[in-house]
């Protein structure tokens, strides 16, 4: 094993860690905000924003994510340019940057497979507990901020953390669409070494430690949260 080329590719590995990072945080933060609508549309929304709800997230879910991802870039990416005056807005530098179609698609993706989850847990909260904010006078709002969603957050806890791990395996796939994450900063340290297996090991021990890390935080926080009984 050789593993000298790392001092010399440190830097670019850095960079790619971080655009690996950059496109996990927006599209797990977005994606979960999105979701979150969604969830509540399936479960009290009026019945044709619900039906548009659960449709997106079967279509969404039922596609690869590499394909949302190329008709995004390829697509939606190519037809941009023909839009009279989007070349010299102030958005064209970041419009037609492969990180932009990776961050949206992977939110639209991650929010999809989100929404599933919240709105089990929705449904899976007590009564009990929905009927006891109701006596104390709480508007329907004001029920879901304070009461609702906070519990059915807390009871999909473990399983939102298994979701932001697939997210963290899916970003590699950026890779596809020109973003210098960190594993193609791995595929060009392998054609600019002949090296095959280094890299793609350092990229592992990468993911492995993130998971790990992404896996205590969640644990830590659900264990600081009150119990309820």
């Amino acid at each position: 094993m050789d593993f000298s080329w790392i001092t010399h590719y440190w830097p670019l590995l850095l960079k790619g860690a971080e655009q690996t990072i950059a496109l996990l945080v927006i599209s797990v933060s977005l994606g979960f905000c999105l979701a979150v609508v969604l969830a509540l549309l399936q479960v009290m929304g009026p019945k044709p924003l619900a039906k548009f709800s659960s449709g997106y997230c079967t279509l969404l879910r039922g596609t690869p994510l590499l394909v949302q991802l190329w008709l995004l870039y390829y697509g939606v990416g190519s037809l941009l340019p023909m839009i009279p005056g989007i070349r010299h807005s102030f958005m064209w530098p970041v419009l037609r940057e492969g990180f932009f179609f990776a961050s949206v698609t992977f939110t639209l993706n991650y929010a999809a497979y989100e929404a599933v989850v919240l709105r089990a847990a929705l449904l899976s909260v007590p009564k009990g507990e929905i009927e006891a904010g109701k006596a104390f006078g709480m508007s329907r709002w004001t029920l879901i901020r304070r009461v609702w969603l906070p519990r059915a957050i807390r009871i999909a806890l473990p399983t939102i953390a298994g979701e932001v791990v697939l997210q963290l395996k899916a970003t590699p796939l950026a890779f596809t669409v020109t973003v210098m994450d960190l594993y193609s900063v791995a595929y060009k340290i392998r054609q600019d070494t002949l090296l095959v297996y280094e890299p793609l090991i350092l990229v592992a021990v990468f993911y492995v430690a993130l998971s790990a890390l992404i896996v205590k935080v969640f644990g830590r926080f659900e264990r600081q949260l009150p119990v309820r009984r």
